[in-house]
Parts: structure tokens; sequence; C-alpha cells
């Protein structure tokens, strides 16, 4: 198949008293309220060398740690903003676990609302839209050889009755590049579901794609595609109150992406107005070389749903108190890929290594939220038999799982290491605790459990165990 473009509050547990000295990234530069979006990013050389260096080594850990791919040989290793663009080999298993944990929060926040919002889904791609005003342009999925033999009638002379390019192209599948008209296309059913009552909404996360910016391209005659994960939130309302629910989720939005964050003040807003006068919202993380837009929100108005739905617009017509009124839509569409770039650096900090006492080298730890967290516990041996011990692991492992909390097996691992390398191999990939088995464990049930975030070990019966991580994460949750 060929693809053508045509062209038109931080947890407050997180941080007891007794942890080592860690030491942050510096804070990037802030987008200030009411500054214009889309400002240029700044580079590293301007960003300075502290905040280059650690984005270097963070983008070293998560390839390391299989958060990110893109650098094994024989490939030249990728640079930020191939991740950034959605133009890469995608996310490693690590971090297609965190991207699905924040997809998780992510529905769990626009379910709240559980009587007026459903969610919805909809095809990647599909046959072109009668009347779409962008009919003839966008992303088109055609096979190869049909573009092949149009390309060489349009060259050579068309056959009288061959298709011609224009044809084929008009003809082509279109491959999505919003979520938005597959929610739109929903909105009379969901209307019924509610009984005609305003407000409601429309939810949905899938991949969209989009054309890569020129100025990223490596190859100006050929333009390349990226895609990236995203979210939508469809809101219908009453035009009376349009206003009021986007400063709404306005909030809303902010506090849920400060809520995961171990620097909060990272993430900041920004408000603009588009070509047509529609008021909208960019929310946008500080990564080190500048600001990156991970969620907007605009208030459409009802033009994109009466084009929608040409002709009769009174099965448009919702019911606003004793009124019937065309629904105004607010569209709260985020990058979830970018978000979960933008919590990977929120996360990274660094400690005084106790394997070496070189200058430059930190223990580097990814202190992610625990409910974003990919694993939240690592199983492994110490001294003791190895088959007994590896039995009491595989048997944990399956009470763990079957408990929805995810466990990385590390009792499997073959290679020696001392307990130092093992807890900073875990810290890189983000593991909230790291249980050992020993032979103590055989005698009286005791196990040992040392936490990422304060390094420091404890004793606690194995029965414990599964009640703990539980609260442990839930608690998180809800503070």
């Amino acid at each position: 198949m060929a693809l053508c473009c045509r062209p038109g509050g931080r947890w407050g547990g997180r941080a007891p008293l007794g942890r080592p000295a860690l030491r942050r990234r510096p804070p990037a530069g802030r987008v200030a309220e009411g500054a214009e979006a889309g400002s240029p990013a700044r580079p590293y050389a301007v960003a300075g060398g502290d905040e280059a260096a650690s984005a270097e080594e963070l983008l070293e850990v998560c390839r390391r740690r299989h958060f990110l791919r893109g650098g094994a040989e024989p490939r030249p290793a990728l640079p930020w903003r191939a991740y950034l663009s959605g133009c890469h080999p995608g996310f490693g298993p690590l971090g297609v676990a965190l991207r699905g944990n924040l997809a998780a929060q992510w529905w769990d926040s626009a379910l709240a609302f559980r009587e007026q919002v459903f969610a919805v889904d909809a095809p990647l791609h599909g046959p072109p839209a009668a009347g779409d005003r962008r009919a003839g342009q966008g992303l088109r999925l055609l096979h190869s050889e049909t573009l092949r033999e149009a390309l060489r009638d349009r060259g050579c002379g068309r056959e009288p009755g061959g298709p011609s390019l224009e044809e084929v192209l008009g003809t082509a599948g279109t491959l999505r590049e919003s979520l938005l008209p597959g929610a739109l296309a929903q909105y009379v059913s969901c209307l019924e579901l509610v009984n005609k009552r305003l407000p409601c909404g429309l939810a949905q996360t899938g991949v969209c794609f989009h054309s890569i910016p020129e100025s990223e391209q490596h190859n100006k005659n050929l333009g390349r595609i990226g895609e990236r994960t995203t979210s939508l939130l469809a809101w219908f309302s009453s035009p009376r109150t349009a206003g009021q629910w986007l400063d709404y989720w306005l909030r809303q939005r902010l506090q849920w992406w400060r809520k995961f964050a171990v620097g909060p003040s990272d993430f900041s807003s920004s408000d603009f107005q588009d070509e047509e006068g529609r008021r909208g919202f960019n929310l946008h993380y500080s990564f080190p070389w500048g600001t990156e837009t991970i969620e907007t929100l605009k208030n459409l108005g009802d033009t994109e749903l009466l084009q929608m739905y040409p002709g009769d617009s009174s099965k448009l017509l919702g019911r606003d108190g004793r009124k019937n009124v065309i629904p105004h839509v607010l569209s709260v569409s985020g990058n979830l890929d970018r978000g979960a770039l933008a919590y990977l650096f929120d996360s990274l900090q660094l400690a005084e290594n106790p394997l070496t006492k070189k200058k430059n080298s930190q223990r580097k730890v990814l202190k992610l939220h625990p409910c974003l967290a990919p694993l939240k516990v690592a199983l492994d041996v110490g001294k003791g038999p190895t088959t007994e011990l590896r039995q009491v692991c595989q048997g944990l492992f399956n009470e763990l799982s079957e408990n929805r909390i995810s466990v990385w097996p590390g009792y499997l691992e073959t290679v020696q290491v001392s307990l130092e390398q093992l807890y900073a191999k875990y810290d890189e990939m983000s593991v909230l605790f790291t249980v050992l088995i020993t032979d103590a464990t055989l005698e009286n049930g005791v196990v040992q459990l040392r936490s990422r975030d304060t390094t420091m070990k404890e004793m606690m019966h194995i029965s414990r165990l599964k009640d703990f991580l539980t609260k442990y994460v839930t608690s998180a949750k809800n503070v």
C-alpha cells in the first residue's frame, strides 16, 4: 500500500523524609498565560549545557530501558524532535505501558460525567466524505500499483476511459488526521441516548496521522507522514454556556496534567484565536529546548456540526432548559505520545551513584507517578535454594498479576549482578518497589521491600504485599 499526501498536584506521599539528595533538571522557560501559541522551540544551545546534557542522558536511558525505540544499530540514533513529531519506529514495551497508563487515567477523567459522556470509536480510514470542504486534500490511502499506473498514464497519454491521477486520488480512502469527524458523525445517536438534553459529550482515543512539516523533512521532494496517539473529548453545550464550559475544561485539564507531575509548574497554558475568531487554549509542557503543545481546547461553534449534517438541522437540536438549540462543540484534543514524553522528562532525577565516586556519574531515577509507572514491583531472588525461591516468586507473580499489579519477573534473569546494580537498573525502569525473596522467606514468609522513591528497605510478610501495593497505588490516584 502507498500513502499519498495532498497539499492543503503533586502527590504528597512521593517525597517522604529520609530520601537521598536529588537534583532535578533546571526549569525550562515558561509560556506566559495569554502568550501566543506555537512559538518556535529554542535549540539546545540556547537551553543551556546542563539542560541539553540532561535531555541526552534521558534519551539514552529511555532507549536502554526500552521506553523508546530507534537507537539500535545499524540505524542512526534519532533526536527528540523525531519522537515529538511522531516520525519514529515507535515506543518500546515500557513506553507502551506508560502511554497505556496515561490513557487509562484520561478515560477515568473523561468519564467523570458518566451520565453525559459516552465512549465511541471510528475507523482509521474511510471513503472520502461527500461534500467535505477538504475533499481532494489530506492523506490518502491507495494501492501502490494503482498510483503507479495513474502516473504512467499521465506521462504517456491516458487511454480513453482510464482514470486520471486526480480521479484516482479523489476516490482513494482518507486516513484520519483527527478524531473529531468520527465523533461528530455519532452526535445524533448520542443525543438520543440523553433524551436530547444538553450538555453531553463523546470521548475517544486512537491513532491519527499527519504530514511532517517541511522544516523537519530530510528530503524536500518527498513528504513524510507521522502518527500520534490522541485523545478527544467532544463536548456539546448550548451556545449560552459554551464559554463557561471552555473555561471549566481548561481548569480541569491543566489540573489533571499537573496532578501526575513532579514539577507541576512545567505545565502551563496559553490562549489563542483561530483565523475565524474562535477562542481556544493550548496546554504546554516546558521541555529543555522550549515549550511543546500537549493538548488543545477550542470552541468550534456549530460550524462543524452543520457541515457534518447538511440539509435538515432539526435533528441537531438539543434541549437547553425549555429551548431547543443547535449546540456549540467544544473540542478537547490531547497528544498522548507527547504527554508520555513530557512525564519522562518530568520524572528524571539525578542522585549520587553508590557504585562509583566519579563526579559526573550520577544515578538516574525516573520517578514516574505511581499511577503512570509501567511496573509497580520487581521480583528478584537473593541467597538461598534457587529452585524453591523461584517457585515462591512465580506464585507471587501470579497473585499480583491477577490483581492487576504490573510485575517485572527479575527472578528469571540468568546474569548475576550486585544488588546495587539491580536497584540502579530498576530505578531507570521506574519500578516502584523491588521485592527480594531469600531463604528467610522460606523460613518465616518475610520478604525485603525496597522503595524507589526513598531507597529505604523494610521487611514485610509476603501475605501483606498485595494489599500494601494496591493501597499504595490507590492512595496516589485519589490525591
